[in-house]
């Protein structure tokens, strides 16, 4: 089943890309691989949430924080590589997660993303992964992710 057609039964689209915030591009291809740069749980270039993880955010947003980032990020990374049926699979997720001193459940946000990437594609979504819990992150962002992706 095509990405195109999974998106669409969970009810998804892919989002515009985000405009850089700063001097980078959204993702590069190389090869049989494109990698993101960081995207952040941006709705209609908006934040729907700011703030740590473990106070001003409860874990439950942050997932679906995370869920979206990973969409966004799946929206970059179709952007160089000829569109979403194009990735062939998924290689890494990095979730950066801005975290309340005592929160150490990062894993657990990081679901959001990797939840979601199986769901659109289902074994070639497995990939290895880190779940890194950070002082602050852009615009007070709670999660950022970043994604490396095969591509065919």
């Amino acid at each position: 089943m095509s990405v195109t057609t999974r998106l669409a039964e969970l009810g998804l689209e892919l989002p515009a890309v985000a405009t850089p915030v700063g001097a980078y591009v959204p993702a590069l291809r190389q090869g049989a691989q494109v990698t993101t740069s960081g995207q952040l749980p941006l709705v209609a270039g908006k934040l729907p949430a700011t703030g740590k993880v473990g106070a001003e955010v409860s874990p439950e947003q942050a997932y679906d924080l995370a869920r979206t980032a990973a969409l966004n990020a799946l929206a970059a990374a179709s952007s160089v590589a000829g569109g979403p049926d194009a990735i062939t699979g998924v290689l890494r997720v990095c979730v950066f997660v801005a975290s309340d001193p005592g929160f150490t459940a990062q894993a657990g946000v990081a679901n959001g993303a990797s939840d979601l990437l199986g769901e659109l594609f289902g074994v070639a979504g497995q990939h290895v992964r880190s779940a890194v819990g950070v002082a602050v992150l852009p615009l007070d962002a709670p999660v950022e992710v970043e994604l490396t992706v095969t591509v065919s």
